[in-house]
């Protein structure tokens, strides 16, 4: 690999001042890409990008009279990063400050510094897991906040007392299914019991632009009335759910952590398993039989979880996410063994830093757990395959693969100083947790590329 003393071509340095025009045609020469599919280094290419997707991929040196050329002087070129469970507007530091502390202006603001802080690490795709609309997706495709592509869940569907359920036991319960707390006036979070209670709030979220519908079938941890046990959603209402996605040809995600809920739900059609801790033979079999994929958070294995402030805050939280790590102590020898369509999910509730420090250390742990090709599609074409699930109807960027260099694919790209299948820290990740150092970017991603457009260019 020819990674050491980075030389500018003048070519290389004149196109690197000349961002804000914001070329139609970008031409990356010199580089080693990997693909987001294949545990290998494509040496020596060249690609380039015409508006918003790669055009061409060749060996041989490409001629265009009208690209903006950046030399990539041996240096990675791979897919930018995709999110598949994030929540941008969760910007608290616990479901209770967001209930009791925040309005709408301060979750809007720092949802804004998130979503930048996201492109920024790399992340050119997220999968938002609830707790938001489309409002910030509109506003990042009208360039007013920059940020990645946003694949809204709309607001978190789930039954009394769930996971779904902000409400404090003194919130004003006149109706008696939460819609005075405030997560569900602000459209975070809808309380739905029964069949035609969750039709109706999964139309609603599709409605107010989800392109699929998160439920939340069983349990958490960082929730004060329900037990991470906890069997929240029957068949019926699972099918209700599915059916309303079914109608718009997309899917629904379940929050789902016991092998019970797991199965139900895979049973029933969902397509999207979150957190999955129960992951084992029968479920990795189930799974493949209905082509579903899985995403899950990876600093639940770490022993400082703890201190995640979400949890720390309160004790039942607490005492819940030590009961969970030790039933789920098999999860990752079954996921080594049947290597199920795993996605990369962060699942950060908090501000820049704290998702910055946490998202680092699930890339490092994923790494370190599964190997860096495993947990580098994870972060990419598996996470791409996924939001693809949204079918052709809802799907906001519908022209184009996310998650993969190949020609026709939307260019979302990362040019990154180093090999990330030998080093997974080059895109971030860390050993570090809470003792990391806080960061402004990542200073080995060179180039960060988003829809054909260049956020960032350091070299």
């Amino acid at each position: 690999m020819k990674k050491s003393g980075i030389k500018l071509s003048a070519i290389a340095c004149a196109c690197s001042f000349a961002l804000s025009a914001n070329a139609a045609t970008t031409l990356f020469t010199n580089v080693d890409i990997f693909n987001g599919t294949e545990d290998k280094l494509y040496e020596d290419h060249h690609v380039l990008v015409i508006d918003n997707k790669i055009a061409k991929i060749s060996k041989s040196t490409i001629k265009s009279a009208d690209a903006m050329v950046i030399d990539g002087q041996g240096m990675t070129l791979m897919p930018g990063l995709i999110e598949g469970h994030g929540h941008l507007q969760m910007a608290g530091g616990s479901l209770s400050e967001i209930e009791n502390n925040l309005n709408w202006e301060e979750l809007a603001v720092r949802s804004s510094a998130n979503a930048k802080a996201a492109l920024m690490s790399g992340f050119t795709s997220w999968r938002d897991a609830g707790g938001m609309g489309a409002g910030l997706k509109k506003a990042v495709d009208a360039e007013l906040v920059e940020g990645p592509r946003i694949y809204p869940s709309g607001g978190f569907i789930g039954p009394t007392g769930s996971h779904a359920d902000f409400r404090n036991l003194t919130t004003p319960n006149e109706t008696f299914n939460g819609p005075q707390s405030s997560g569900a006036r602000l459209g975070m979070t809808i309380t739905a019991d029964g069949v035609d209670a969750i039709k109706t709030a999964g139309r609603q979220n599709f409605m107010q632009g989800a392109t699929q519908i998160k439920i939340m079938s069983s349990g958490g941890v960082a929730s004060q009335f329900d037990p991470w046990q906890l069997e929240a959603y029957s068949d019926d209402e699972i099918q209700a759910a599915v059916q309303v996605a079914n109608a718009y040809g997309s899917y629904v995600m379940s929050h789902a952590y016991s092998k019970q809920a797991i199965m139900r739900n895979l049973e029933n059609g969902v397509k999207s398993i979150e957190h999955g801790f129960s992951f084992d033979a029968e479920i990795a079999e189930l799974m493949e039989e209905k082509g579903a994929y899985m995403t899950t958070n990876m600093q639940a294995f770490s022993p400082l979880l703890g201190q995640v402030s979400a949890i720390s805050a309160s004790p039942a939280s607490a005492r819940k996410a030590a009961s969970a790590q030790a039933a789920f102590k098999d999860y990752i020898a079954n996921v080594k063994k049947f290597r199920p369509k795993l996605g990369f999910q962060g699942d950060c509730v908090g501000l820049v830093n704290a998702c910055q420090a946490q998202n680092d250390h699930q890339i490092y742990l994923g790494a370190e757990f599964f190997g860096n090709f495993y947990y580098l599609k994870a972060l990419t074409s598996v996470n791409g395959e996924i939001l693809k699930l949204s079918g052709d109807v809802v799907d906001p960027y519908p022209e184009g693969k996310l998650g993969v260099v190949e020609v026709g694919a939307y260019a979302d790209l990362l040019l990154v100083e180093g090999n990330p299948l030998e080093d997974i820290t080059v895109i971030g990740g860390n050993e570090k947790w809470f003792d990391a150092e806080p960061r402004n970017g990542i200073d080995t991603l060179r180039v960060i590329m988003k829809d054909g457009k260049i956020y960032k260019n350091s070299l």
